[in-house]
């Protein structure tokens, strides 16, 4: 007969899963790929979009440089404002370009999907929404690496 303290729905030769240890303020594993799924489908759709676009090649170029921009605008932006947050030194000229910078992709993308003539609102919808996406992926991405950076470096 079984023992009262064992589990029922286990059999005598499974042993339990081990569960992996994760330090304190080290995001989770689904966060993480969360994460890096979104801004896979993001920069994904947003290029996929772009490849399929009947525009010109100058405005492909243009459209691709944005993404790029903003990609690098946010990460960099995520970085100075965590940097200060932490009392890292962070240069006044830095965290201004850094705002600079990220208004502006989010501007030049505004700008360009307003004036896009070629473009149906849907597909502008569509470019928006996945820079957008790919936006706040980066911004997370980079979170999660310094989130898990900082807990190793605690033990």
């Amino acid at each position: 007969m079984a023992e009262m303290n064992e589990n029922p729905l286990l059999k005598s030769d499974d042993k339990p899963k081990i569960k992996v240890e994760r330090k304190e303020g080290e995001p989770t594993a689904a966060f993480k790929g969360a994460s890096w799924a979104a801004l896979v489908v993001g920069v994904s759709a947003y290029l996929i979009g772009l490849f399929n676009a009947t525009m010109e090649l100058n405005e492909k170029g243009y459209y691709f440089a944005v993404l790029v921009f903003g990609l690098y605008a946010a990460v960099s932006l995520q970085k100075a404002v965590r940097d200060r947050e932490e009392d890292i030194p962070v240069s006044g000229i830095y965290y201004g370009l850094s705002w600079f910078a990220l208004v502006v992709s989010v501007s030049l993308m505004a700008i360009g999907l307003y004036n896009a003539g070629s473009i149906i609102l849907s597909e502008k919808g569509f470019y928006g929404m996945s820079f957008v996406l790919s936006l706040f992926a980066a911004i997370t991405i980079q979170k999660n690496i310094r989130d898990t950076q900082n807990a190793r470096e605690r033990d």
